[in-house]
C-alpha cells in the first residue's frame, strides 16, 4: 500500500511540474468539461504536444477522458491533488514557523529602513 501511495504522489507531483499541464488543470477547474481541441486552443504548441500533456495528466489520475463520436472530452479529477495536499499538510508544521520568522524579519527590515530614512 505504501509503495502504491508513493507512486501516486510521484506521478501527481511530476505532472504538476509543467506550467502547460498546470494551465490545463486550471482551465478544467473553471469549466466542468472541455474538448481536447478547446483545451489546446490557447497554447502555442501543436495538438500532439497537448495530447502528450494530457497523457501525463491521465497517468497521474488528474483527468478523465471520454470519447463520443470524434470528440474527446476532458474532465478534472481532483482526488490525486487532495492526496498530495494531505501529504504536504503533514509537513506544514516544519515550514510554517520558518515562514513566520521570515515574514517577521522582512517586516523588521522594512521598519528599520523607514526609520533610517525618516519616513
Amino acid at each position: 500500500m505504501v509503495n502504491h501511495q508513493h507512486a501516486t504522489l510521484d506521478r501527481t507531483f511530476a505532472a504538476l511540474t509543467d506550467p502547460t499541464r498546470r494551465a490545463i488543470l486550471m482551465r478544467l477547474e473553471a469549466e466542468e468539461a472541455c474538448s481536447v481541441s478547446a483545451l489546446a486552443e490557447p497554447f502555442a504548441i501543436k495538438l500532439p504536444a497537448v495530447m502528450k500533456h494530457l497523457d501525463v495528466l491521465d497517468d497521474a489520475g488528474l483527468i478523465s477522458r471520454t470519447k463520443v463520436g470524434r470528440t474527446v472530452t476532458v474532465r478534472l479529477l481532483p482526488e490525486p491533488m487532495k492526496a498530495a495536499m494531505d501529504w504536504l499538510e503533514r509537513y506544514q508544521r516544519f515550514w510554517t514557523p520558518r515562514v513566520d520568522r521570515l515574514a517577521a524579519y522582512a517586516e523588521a527590515q522594512e521598519a528599520a529602513m523607514r526609520k533610517g530614512h525618516g519616513l
